[in-house]
């Protein structure tokens, strides 16, 4: 049982750190001399990365891009405070019961990643043909998945031993 609640831990904490890595590094649209994330865009000009501000035109609507930062944001917070709960229902919950609470709130860390990472995709860069998809974006959807994965752990885990 402990090698099963220090795996769960692990799973938890490999969320976390993806979910901190998508939402702080600056690589969620790129191209060959722009690099876009959620707070700014980094602009290659003679070889120097120039931070600027995000481009405020109709094609990067704020609206969104607020909703973006704000969901990605609340992810970390809501996986970060899961954490605390699942160490802190180790030494409190009794034999036989769930880790419910640690589980809804991965569970809201999943949904709020899974929002920012769903708008990005259908809010921003249509209409550019020249760019991809940044690692930042890919780690947004596996730290969805993570967080959903060690939601339903934490729903289904009972408290076998203290």
């Amino acid at each position: 049982m402990l090698i099963l609640l220090a795996g769960i831990f692990g799973i938890h904490i490999i969320g976390i750190i993806i979910l901190l890595v998508a939402t702080i590094d600056n690589a969620w649209w790129m191209t060959d001399v722009i690099s876009t994330d959620v707070w700014a865009r980094w602009i290659q000009t003679s070889g120097v990365w120039n931070l600027t501000d995000l481009p405020t035109a109709s094609h990067y609507p704020q609206d969104y891009l607020q909703a973006v930062q704000a969901s990605s944001v609340l992810a970390c917070i809501f996986s970060i405070i899961g954490i605390f709960v699942f160490v802190a229902q180790l030494f409190t919950l009794e034999k036989g019961q769930r880790f419910t609470i640690s589980g809804a709130f991965q569970l809201l860390a999943c949904l709020c990643i899974m929002i920012a990472a769903a708008i990005y995709t259908d809010s921003f860069h249509q209409d550019e043909n020249d760019g991809w998809y940044g690692h930042c974006f890919i780690l947004a959807w596996i730290a969805f998945a993570i967080t959903f994965i060690s939601s339903i752990i934490y729903f289904v885990l009972r408290k076998k031993t203290a």
